[in-house]
């Protein structure tokens, strides 16, 4: 994750990110940075991401940008991107970033279209627990216009553009879901046993642990049917156990589909077929 730093400003602070390979960063200066004549707009995101305990997990977002004639955007001190905050955006209470800065192409005079990731690496203590949830998009282009990005000669002659809350997506702990159904083969009309449970991710000690208290749906689908039908309700218990019984009626794949909350994502356990005789 890069580091995001503030560029003070003569009537206050203006967050202001300097991208580069070595997340090297604008220093405050005596002037803070000019508005510069660039937009954002047509900005997409995933709705939700999916973070588990250790691997990396990558997520584009697009976006076009629109500036005027004086803003080069092939210029090798531009840079654009977009990151993640919670709060509010000029005093955040967590940012998640990407490790590089968008990448453009020019589709007119005056636009480009925009590329970049947002970058989360949870075995690195990017997230707690309490993180899992709704985050907003800023978006921001910096022209350094030949300042050094570490030590600005004059910050008056570095030129800035945000917006924020341009989008929101959700940060969720990955979740798993297990099934078993037994005994296998079964007599029809005797009672099948269907047991499993209910995990998600824990950003803070990196295992899983059981999603304790939620509602999850058994499900059945015949033998030569292409679709699931729900047949009851089970709670997970203070482990994130599952375990009801069901009468067997014939051939068929049991299975427990979890329908999600806000912190975590819907998972649906892969079916075990029972042979009813």
């Amino acid at each position: 994750m890069r580091i995001r730093a503030s560029v003070a400003a003569v009537t206050g602070a203006l967050a202001l990110s300097a991208f580069g390979a070595s997340a090297a960063h604008a220093a405050p200066a005596d002037a803070p940075p000019y508005a510069l004549n660039a937009s954002f707009s047509n900005f997409k995101i995933a709705s939700s991401i999916k973070v588990g305990t250790t691997n990396e997990v990558s997520t584009t977002y697009t976006y076009t940008l629109t500036y005027g004639s004086d803003v080069n955007i092939k210029a090798s001190d531009f840079y654009t991107d977009a990151y993640l905050y919670r709060g509010s955006v000029d005093d955040p209470s967590a940012t998640v970033e990407g490790d590089a800065p968008a990448t453009c192409k020019a589709a007119t005079s005056t636009t480009a279209t925009c590329t970049g990731t947002v970058d989360v690496y949870p075995v690195d203590g990017d997230l707690l627990n309490s993180d899992a949830g709704k985050w907003s998009v800023d978006v921001e282009a910096v022209a350094l216009n030949g300042q050094n990005p570490d030590d600005p000669a004059d910050g008056s002659k570095i030129g800035f553009a945000e917006k924020a809350g341009v989008a929101t997506t959700s940060l969720l702990r990955y979740s798993k879901l297990t099934v078993n159904a037994s005994p296998e083969p079964v007599k029809k009309g005797k009672t099948i046993t269907v047991t499993g449970a209910l995990t998600r991710a824990n950003w803070e000690d990196h295992k899983y642990h059981g999603y304790t208290g939620q509602s999850v749906l058994l499900q059945f689908k015949k033998k030569g049917a292409t679709s699931y039908t729900t047949v009851k309700t089970v709670t997970s218990d203070s482990s994130g156990n599952l375990k009801t019984t069901v009468t067997a009626t014939s051939d068929g794949y049991w299975r427990y589909s979890f329908a999600g909350t806000s912190t975590t994502p819907s998972v649906s356990a892969t079916g075990d077929y029972v042979d009813v005789q």
